[in-house]
């Protein structure tokens, strides 16, 4: 089950439900999975669980130890399990970092994000400008989220050519792209160190949590790109879990103008066309088909 699927199931059960109150209540996702939800003090790292019934009812403990954001995720990420009908693999890795989680919980987290903020709602209350820490802020607060998860869901539905990164311990961990960018063949390679030059560098290298935005050149982060364009970056580093995201855009006039097969292989200039001179390039007759 790849990513695509999951978000087609995730919005296929988001359109069987009454979604207009979903932002200030999630009842109406927990009855349609047949479950309930129950709040508990969880030890610490444990963001919840979900119990099966002999009779299939399902009963979604959440750790009220945690903010109410991140309970709102703990519920549409156990309500993903059931629906996906996916095994819980938790291994003791923190529910915010991708480094080794299984394919399991990643898939969940992806249904649970369609979940919390809703294709259509989200298209129809995002702000047609380009992006800030406000705006973004804002519909974190909106859809009852956290910044991450909001960033990450402009970056993967904007119309502009923008991307969201996920960085841990100074590594990239994870980068959704907008319908331009994969377009364009613009590629962050996983696994790679955060580039230097980058906002995200230079606040992670401080040693401090804080947020910063700024022009760097788009070669930093993407590869195989041509140099002298900038883009904007918004960058936020979380010094406790030692995790930085960042926000990148700019104009879909400033993207370098790249090819690229449907496998998404760059296509090298090879000169273009030679130059026209009147005469066929070879004798004999032409087959028109």
């Amino acid at each position: 089950m790849d990513e695509a699927d999951v978000r087609q199931r995730a919005r296929a059960f988001v359109a069987r439900v009454d979604v207009s109150s979903i932002r200030e209540d999630l009842s109406p996702y927990v009855t349609a999975a047949n479950a309930k939800v129950k709040k508990d003090e969880l030890g610490e790292g444990e963001s919840g669980y979900t119990v099966t019934k002999p009779n299939g009812k399902h009963i979604i403990t959440v750790n009220t130890l945690e903010t109410e954001e991140r309970q709102r995720f703990t519920v549409c990420h156990e309500i993903a399990h059931i629906v996906l009908g996916l095994e819980s693999s938790h291994d003791e890795v923190p529910s915010w970092s991708f480094a080794k989680r299984h394919p399991n919980e990643i898939a969940c987290d992806t249904f649970a994000a369609e979940l919390l903020m809703p294709y259509q709602q989200w298209l129809s209350a995002v702000p047609k400008e380009e992006p800030s820490l406000e705006l973004i802020q804002h519909m974190a607060d909106l859809f009852g989220t956290s910044f991450p998860a909001a960033a990450s869901r402009f970056a993967s539905l904007s119309d502009m050519a923008c991307a969201f990164v996920t960085m841990e311990r100074g590594a990239v961990r994870y980068a959704a792209r907008s319908t331009s960018l994969r377009q364009a063949g613009a590629w962050i390679p996983p696994r790679s160190v955060i580039p230097p030059g980058s906002v995200a560098h230079r606040i992670r290298s401080s040693g401090n949590s804080s947020t910063e935005t700024g022009e760097v050149s788009q070669d930093v982060w993407f590869d195989d790109w041509e140099k002298g364009l900038d883009l904007w970056e918004l960058s936020r580093h979380y010094q406790r879990t030692d995790t930085t995201i960042s926000l990148l855009w700019f104009d879909s006039d400033d993207l370098p103008e790249i090819e690229v097969t449907r496998f998404g292989a760059r296509v090298e200039d090879d000169g273009g066309l030679a130059e026209l001179t009147g005469e066929l390039p070879w004798p004999g007759r032409r087959t028109r088909c």
